[in-house]
């Protein structure tokens, strides 16, 4: 099986690879979107800010061919940045379009909802409570903590809503549409919760 990692000069690419390696897979970095579609499953990682991440995706033809390889029923999974570029559009900085392959949009914590005062970006370890059945999280406790670094976050309906965590207020924090999944926090950070669901994605078919 070929994993791409999909390179547009916006990831922590090296430790998603580390992850992989460990349990037993390898993903090749891919930054020319011809090739792209040579790929078995893909990986869209991110670190920065939405309107960069779509500048670049555009500039590299990864915006086109990301698209593409949605239609063709194969698995693509998004972390963190590379999560939020799925929706249709993301308020950091400005408004910008994202690549709209999950309904819904990116918007800040809004502090004015904490019950008391906390330090954005929501950054450390908390709890995802896993809100439907799906292979992602499978062989996995219905709660499980992963490694969070972000200071915006999903708003989507309900059908697409795998996962959700508390920080001042519940917000979405895993997400999933056909053969698209997209995670808020880091699994590549994530140690022991972080690798199975590496494992999950691995053998998803």
């Amino acid at each position: 099986m070929k994993i791409a990692l999909i390179d547009y000069n916006m990831g922590n690419l090296a430790s998603v690879q580390n992850a992989f390696k460990k349990m037993g897979a390898s993903c090749e970095l891919v930054s020319d979107p011809d090739k792209l579609q040579n790929y078995d499953k893909a990986i869209l990682p991110g670190v920065g800010a939405f309107g960069d991440a779509m500048e670049h995706l555009g500039q590299t033809g990864m915006k086109q061919a990301v698209r593409e390889y949605e239609k063709s029923g194969r698995y693509m999974l998004g972390i963190c940045l590379g999560m939020q570029v799925l929706f249709e559009k993301g308020f950091e900085f400005g408004e910008h379009e994202g690549l709209g392959l999950i309904p819904g949009r990116i918007v800040p914590f809004d502090k004015e909802r904490f019950a008391h005062p906390l330090k954005v970006p929501h950054m450390g370890w908390n709890e995802l409570f896993v809100q439907k059945e799906t292979s992602i999280f499978q062989g996995m406790e219905r709660e499980f903590y992963l490694y969070f670094v972000h200071s915006y976050h999903a708003q989507t309906e309900d059908e697409y809503v795998i996962g959700k965590t508390f920080y001042g207020y519940e917000f979405v924090s895993a997400v999933q549409k056909d053969n698209i999944i997209g995670l808020q926090p880091h699994p590549e950070k994530s140690h022991e919760n972080g690798l199975k669901i590496v494992k999950n994605f691995i053998e998803l078919t």
